[in-house]
């Protein structure tokens, strides 16, 4: 993990979890800076909010940030969401535990199969032609849960799905509610035919991951 320290802010980048969203090179380019050798991150050329902003927006949590100012850290989310990008991963926000370590309050878990750097994502869908929709039916009228937020468990199931435990809105690429649930099984496999949910079909092409 790299880091950029200023008076007023560290800001740290995980390259291993980027998917290249570009929030960061367009929200704040003096800042972000693309196409350049050596340091790319300049966290003194803008306040320190404006960074924190950018690493909010940064759905894979690739970029995170300590504010040295006393300004306020990145808290969890009110509302714990997964949104199921177009032809792309699950975006998750939440008090994230995935595979029983705590990883933040952002991440883009691979649903394509070919990453390889599971389960996290690492783009590898675009190389992969993978295609899936971003806006899955919704599965009933979902009711609001009791309680909205809390940690959120993922854990990715030996050569099988992502089992999800804790309060979670699913949600298409555009917002829609897909399900809210406490509980559930999210493909990573690529081929099941009831995407996001598993439907068992890993077992079939004999996925591994």
């Amino acid at each position: 993990m790299d880091e950029y320290r200023s008076r007023s802010i560290v800001v740290r980048f995980d390259g291993a979890k980027c998917i290249h969203s570009r929030h960061c090179v367009l929200e704040q380019p003096a800042v972000f800076k693309a196409n350049v050798s050596g340091a790319w991150i300049d966290p003194d050329a803008a306040a320190p909010q404006a960074a924190a902003e950018v690493a909010h927006n940064c759905p894979s949590g690739a970029i995170t940030y300590e504010r040295r100012d006393g300004g306020p850290q990145e808290a969890a989310p009110l509302v714990n969401t997964a949104h199921v990008r177009e032809n792309g991963p699950l975006a998750f926000r939440a008090e994230l535990i995935v595979d029983g370590m705590p990883a933040g309050f952002r991440a883009t878990l691979c649903r394509c199969g070919a990453s390889k750097n599971k389960p996290w994502c690492d783009a590898s869908h675009v190389a992969a032609g993978f295609k899936a929709s971003g806006e899955p039916a919704t599965t009933e009228a979902p009711k609001p849960l009791a309680k909205r937020d809390g940690p959120l468990s993922i854990t990715p199931t030996r050569n099988g799905p992502l089992e999800v435990n804790g309060n979670l809105e699913i949600c298409s690429g555009t917002g829609r509610p897909v399900v809210r649930t406490t509980q559930t099984w999210l493909c990573r496999c690529g081929g099941s035919s009831n995407k996001p949910f598993c439907d068992g079909t890993h077992k079939k092409i004999g996925f591994a991951g």
